[in-house]
């Protein structure tokens, strides 16, 4: 496969022509059939495209584009399913399923859907293009050797990366949601994004007076999660109440709140036993800012040594929802994909 490092020089894609439909579907057959392994599903991908198409999703593993990740609405880098033949969006679905969980892969949907959605609410679709989704490769995908590649989009950035042949869904993994309720229409009382709300709020509840003054850090939300689209995700100091001193039920919660983000992925499993396992319950922290009321705007995170989870409803009148999952160790591949990009560029 040829692939060039195109950092250089890098060429902007512009907005791609208005579509009724979504952006994504569930694929033929969905969860029902065998679902393909990552590596196979890029491959397959890959062999459809002409040389245009080649152009504009392949680039070098040691490329400095998969480190520019973000998620509001702006020119990408990367093949858009706009100018995807229809057997191409269905191969790159297969691959967005390949590493996603069937919640993972709803959860996406929804999001590209709240696009066509938020054109109608404010009277402007032609700004709102639910096909402004692109789909980024890096490297050769391959069974054994390093490859990453990455799906994005307004409100939704994946970035996933096999260092040594097992793709493993890093950071940064960006969703959010406006509007997060849908206020209006057929889907009226829609929230995409709710159990990552609801389950926060409920933790905040159940605590006691004592606890909840030790998680809450700010009495005012701040107006977005606070690494923004940092490459390497990084906070000052670990704040709030810490999962040690919350009773078991509590803790229960807490869990379930991680399970939530972890559990859009592949890899759920591993994350659940090591969060519930090996992190030790004083590392893990849970801080709120802002009001307890829903429709009021309200910040949280979940903070450990070795990821952060952030989550921020306070634009649009508390009805707009941006949250990450970072895994401070191994966002964008970690170690593994850094030692692989140094050699590259010392051969």
């Amino acid at each position: 496969m040829k692939i060039r490092n195109r950092t250089a020089g890098r060429v902007t894609w512009g907005a791609c022509l208005l579509v009724p439909a979504a952006g994504l579907a569930l694929a033929a057959g969905g969860e029902a059939g065998a679902k393909m392994d990552a590596a196979s599903a890029a491959q397959a991908f890959v062999a459809l495209l002409d040389e245009a198409g080649r152009e504009k999703a392949l680039f070098s593993l040691e490329d400095e584009e998969r480190f520019n990740w973000h998620f509001v609405p702006r020119s990408r880098n990367g093949l858009p399913l706009a100018d995807m033949t229809t057997e191409q969006r269905g191969a790159a679905h297969d691959l967005l399923q390949a590493a996603m969980s069937s919640q993972g892969f709803l959860k996406a949907s929804a999001i590209i859907e709240l696009e066509r959605i938020l054109g109608l609410l404010e009277g402007r679709p032609e700004r709102r293009n639910p096909e402004n989704y692109y789909v980024a490769i890096f490297g050769d995908p391959s069974s054994e050797g390093p490859w990453a590649w990455r799906f994005e989009g307004h409100h939704l950035s994946l970035n996933f990366a096999s260092p040594s042949g097992r793709l493993t869904v890093t950071g940064p993994a960006f969703m959010g949601a406006n509007p997060a309720r849908v206020p209006s229409g057929p889907k009226a009382g829609w929230r995409p994004l709710g159990r990552e709300e609801d389950l926060a709020r409920a933790l905040m509840r159940s605590f006691t007076p004592d606890q909840r003054e030790r998680a809450t850090i700010a009495a005012e939300a701040p107006s977005d999660i606070l690494t923004g689209n940092a490459r390497e995700a990084r906070l000052g100091a670990f704040e709030g109440l810490a999962a040690d001193a919350m009773t078991a039920e509590q803790r229960a919660i807490l869990f379930e709140i991680v399970h939530e983000y972890a559990g859009n992925t592949a890899t759920d499993s591993d994350w659940r036993m090591r969060v519930e396992n090996e992190i030790p319950a004083g590392d893990i922290h849970f801080a709120w800012a802002g009001s307890l009321e829903p429709g009021e705007g309200h910040y949280y995170r979940v903070h450990a040594p070795v990821f952060l989870i952030e989550y921020d409803n306070t634009q649009n009148d508390a009805n707009h929802v941006h949250s990450v999952w970072r895994d401070l160790e191994n966002d964008f591949g970690g170690d593994a994909l850094a030692r692989h990009y140094e050699e590259s560029n010392h051969h």
